[in-house]
């Protein structure tokens, strides 16, 4: 038996709306919450995957879920209303760079004006202490550089996705200094900005592991895109770690230390490129065969973060280095497949190994 950590006995009794509660984070996220005792309520489109891990975590009987938009705030406000919760953990988005591409209209729709929607709603329930809201390490103006952007860089975006997360943070800033929690005209926020997380049940379009799961399934090739690029990997667990971090702070007695902006990512030193991620994913299931992609749409090709803030003030450190997270999260989908009925016992295993690991 794991002892209850000191950020989840804050947690324990809480009423906790997640948005994105059917989505890939909010599986992990719903399911580490109830774990430890916190009431949980979902707000979220319908799963839009198949196999889903809302699905296979069978969450639908755990706590009920409104299947809303939250471009429609007139729906969200009235959950709000109605649920009356303590934090509201907002994870919603379109999280996806090449469809913002194709769909860049309602990506700004969902991403930005959706957090005001979000935002307005709890304001106008004085039972919400706290938001955070989760962007994203593509919030920062990207020079190529070799160094790690920190909290106080410079915001952008090219890319549709990108822009949309930036003009989020706008809205958010704009919020907490418009209606501030000291007054008592708002709760008090908190922005997550993670990199490019892995881990099982992830069953998205256009990302590397979930490409690679179906290549494996269908014994399909893979396209791999950016072969060279480098990213900030990390586990899942990781930001729903400092997620649940940041909740816990918002329900203090000193809200104000956590109601900015922190950077949540992976502590390793070495740099892991797209191509040394899949060639560890390989080693631990199987290799499917590989095709590369021609003229892809502009990315990113190199993104860092510095969590140095987060790690001395927060105390957030992640328990797995990258070649731990890579090998959790292949042998996650390999069981999965070999028993689809296991995925919620496999789920909750990799937490508690996780909560080990912080806590030891």
């Amino acid at each position: 038996m794991i002892p209850t950590l000191q950020f989840e006995q804050a947690l324990v009794g809480k009423k906790v709306l997640v948005t994105g509660s059917t989505g890939f984070t909010g599986g992990w996220a719903c399911l580490w919450l109830k774990a430890i005792g916190a009431d949980v309520r979902g707000f979220s489109l319908a799963p839009d995957t198949s196999p889903s891990l809302f699905e296979a975590l069978s969450l639908k009987d755990d706590f009920p879920t409104v299947i809303g938009d939250i471009r429609d705030a007139e729906v969200f406000a009235e959950a709000v209303q109605a649920y009356r919760p303590d934090l509201i953990l907002h994870l919603a988005a379109q999280p996806l760079v090449r469809r913002s591409y194709r769909e860049p209209v309602s990506t700004f729709a969902v991403n930005a004006q959706g957090t005001a929607h979000v935002l307005e709603a709890a304001r106008h329930v004085d039972s919400v202490r706290g938001v955070v809201c989760i962007t994203t390490d593509k919030v920062y103006k990207n020079n190529e550089w070799a160094w790690p952007y920190r909290e106080n860089d410079p915001l952008g975006g090219k890319d549709p996705y990108s822009a949309s997360k930036a003009a989020a943070e706008m809205v958010i800033q704009s919020y907490a200094a418009s209606y501030p929690w000291q007054e008592g005209k708002g709760p008090a926020i908190a922005i997550a900005r993670g990199g490019n997380i892995i881990g099982g049940g992830d069953w998205s379009e256009d990302r590397l592991v979930p490409d690679f799961v179906r290549s494996v399934v269908d014994g399909r090739a893979m396209t791999l895109r950016y072969p060279d690029a480098t990213r900030p990997w990390q586990h899942v667990l990781a930001l729903v770690h400092g997620y649940l971090m940041l909740l816990a702070g918002l329900v203090s007695d000193d809200p104000g230390r956590y109601a900015r902006a922190w950077n949540l990512g992976p502590q390793d030193l070495k740099h892991y490129s797209v191509r040394e991620v899949l060639e560890l994913m390989s080693a631990h299931w199987q290799r499917p065969a590989l095709d590369f992609m021609d003229n892809p749409l502009p990315e990113a090709g190199a993104l860092a973060l510095d969590s140095s803030l987060a790690r001395n003030q927060l105390g957030w450190l992640p328990a797995w280095d990258t070649a731990r997270v890579v090998t959790e999260t292949a042998a996650w989908y390999r069981d999965y497949y070999n028993d689809p009925a296991s995925a919620r016992a496999l789920t909750l295993r990799q937490i508690d190994a996780w909560r080990k690991g912080i806590g030891a």
